[in-house]
């Protein structure tokens, strides 16, 4: 393969050239990230009640690891940055498959919990080096928009199938599958890897601890500002004195990486138009595509009295027109440029979430949920696929791993953003209709989720200015790779 901008060096130059593995590796990594994020909460009953976890404790099972994975993110790329991408994507993947065992087997609610964290240490190495290293083992052009195609499309259709899974290995087997499920992929993971992906050339340096520390405190406490917020709304100190640390922590990171020689996060990452606009576009597509997952099964479980199973079964064609859409978007790309495929996208996204805000009593699955999920699924795999590819294809081979994990970041941040909001304006929708139409718990929830979803609008027209305005039509080539100053030297 030749040496690319993008990071490819002599580096792992003994392994195979088989894109199509290398790229499976890559998918099943944020497959499985994605898939985690979804498939423990239909479980969520089952845990309580074998390893008898109190109302208040059950809910850090899915907080516990979102901490670990979101704090951790910007320091597990940071690292594969400077001891190899490769190497610590493996790394994280053996921490990942070794908790998901062992939290599968957890016979206390203490021993999950612990475990969870550790799935989140784990999620947070592999994650971003594993986008990182698309740089590195796809020639830039049609190749690696192919590649952020797939891996984008992975992504969003894992949050799909996660209900399915988690419905299925729940009613059919025993919650512990949930957890025992990620082995397998990962064992699969680990045996092709050092076959067949290429490793990024080392960019030796030291690691930035202070900016590490401010930011994984900063992602900590918005993420649990954010998750209470979802949970008990945001009128209460447990909720706004998070959030404020996490502005004030925020600020000070920032004001530590301007500064730093080698910083964690490179503030010349938001030099570049493109990037940041796909980095803040990002954040509004994705909070929407958590609050359409999340708000839809509600509906079909609760108004339509769908089963688990039979909810995650519907999710299915989404999950089909993510990847068939993001395997478009990349031929797109190279044709019509990241804009118009972003832009495009965004709007068959919003065109599903009109027609779900129009919720009804009399609703059916064909009449009101079948074609704004195909709509949603056409326009999320165009539209996530064509950020991802702006976000990453013109970065610099030495701050690959940074970039991202910052998209990775961003898509945290957008998922719980989503969430937390929308949670918000459904439960106060929903506890005013109840109060109007006493024992009519239907019309209360139509009423809430109608109310959420026309909220939801909002993220996408955010998106949609913010591609508008900072995204050029055709990205530009990516940099000349920047040799490694002396100064930086090993650690």
């Amino acid at each position: 393969m030749s040496t690319t901008s993008n990071g490819t060096g002599t580096a792992g130059t003994d392994q195979r050239r088989n894109p199509g593995i290398a790229l499976l590796v890559i998918v099943l990594c944020q497959f499985m990230v994605g898939l985690d994020a979804t498939v423990v909460n239909i479980a969520l009953p089952d845990i309580r009640a074998d390893l008898d976890f109190s109302l208040t404790g059950l809910a850090w099972v899915s907080s516990s690891y979102t901490l670990a994975f979101g704090g951790l993110l910007l320091l597990g790329g940071r690292i594969g940055d400077i001891l190899g991408r490769r190497r610590v994507f493996i790394a994280g993947l053996v921490l990942f498959a070794i908790a998901s065992l062992l939290g599968g087997l957890a016979d206390s609610s203490n021993m999950l919990l612990v475990w969870r964290v550790v799935q989140g240490i784990g999620a947070a190495m592999a994650a971003p080096n594993s986008l990182a290293l698309i740089g590195n083992n796809f020639e830039p052009g049609p190749e690696m928009n192919k590649a952020y195609g797939a891996v984008a499309g992975s992504y969003a259709a894992s949050l799909a199938v996660g209900l399915l899974v988690g419905g299925l290995l729940t009613g059919q087997v025993s919650w512990r599958w949930v957890m025992f499920i990620n082995v397998p992929f990962a064992v699969l993971v680990l045996v092709l890897a050092p076959l067949f992906v290429k490793e990024a050339d080392k960019h030796p340096g030291k690691f930035d601890v202070t900016g590490t520390v401010l930011s994984g405190a900063f992602m900590v406490a918005l993420v649990y500002g954010l998750l209470h917020a979802a949970s008990d709304g945001w009128g209460n100190a447990e909720t706004l004195v998070p959030i404020a640390a996490s502005v004030v922590l925020l600020i000070a990171f920032l004001l530590v990486e301007s500064k730093a020689a080698q910083p964690v996060m490179p503030l010349q990452l938001f030099t570049s138009r493109n990037r940041s606009g796909g980095y803040f576009a990002l954040i509004g597509l994705v909070a929407t595509m958590a609050a359409m997952n999340f708000f839809v099964s509600q509906f079909l479980q609760d108004g339509l009295d769908f089963s688990p199973l039979n909810t995650g079964l519907v999710f299915l064609p989404m999950a089909v027109c993510i990847l068939g859409a993001g395997a478009q978007a990349a031929k797109l790309l190279g044709k019509v440029g990241a804009k118009p495929v972003i832009l495009g996208g965004s709007a068959l996204i919003c065109a599903g979430m009109v027609w779900l805000s129009r919720l009804s009593g009399d609703t059916t699955y064909l009449s009101g949920v079948l074609g704004p999920i195909l709509l949603f699924g056409v326009g999320s795999g165009l539209a996530m696929t064509a950020v991802s590819a702006t976000v990453l294809s013109d970065v610099s081979g030495k701050h690959a791993g940074s970039a991202a994990s910052v998209l990775e970041v961003m898509q945290w941040i957008g998922f719980t953003l989503g969430i937390s909001i929308l949670s918000t304006v459904f439960g106060s929708v929903a506890r005013d209709s109840a109060a109007e139409n006493p024992g009519d718990a239907k019309h209360a929830l139509v009423d809430g989720l109608s109310a959420a979803f026309t909220a939801s609008i909002a993220f996408v027209v955010i998106s949609v200015v913010i591609a508008m305005v900072a995204i050029k039509k055709t990205p530009p080539a990516p940099p000349a790779e920047e040799p490694a100053p002396e100064a930086e030297a090993a650690v």
